[in-house]
């Protein structure tokens, strides 16, 4: 099993905007090949900021999935629009990746 997560720190004011950007989305990872599950996960609010920490964790078969997914038109349909919000994002995601060592 493979993990994928993208943090996204956001800009105040603008959660319920990012949330219905991805309410709204056109997604296609069920028909993807390996693909699990999705979530979006909302983090604490830095109050020094006013920025709030979200993730997006998705589930893949393996690591190899996941890889064949980044190289599709699924992918790139997935993502054409993504510069269109930049007002959101205080800077680019980060992503980080998880292979399961232990399933309980």
């Amino acid at each position: 099993m493979f993990i994928a997560m993208n943090r996204f720190i956001i800009n105040e004011g603008h959660e319920e905007a990012f949330e219905n950007v991805w309410r709204n989305r056109d997604s296609s990872l069920k028909e993807v090949p390996g693909f699990k599950t999705f979530h979006l996960l909302k983090g604490p609010r830095n109050d020094a900021t006013g920025q709030t920490l979200y993730a997006s964790h998705t589930v893949w078969e393996s690591h190899g999935s996941f890889v064949d997914w980044t190289h599709s038109e699924n992918f790139r349909n997935a993502h054409k629009n993504a510069g269109n919000n930049k007002a959101m994002y205080a800077g680019h995601p980060n992503f980080e990746g998880f292979e399961a060592v232990l399933d309980a």
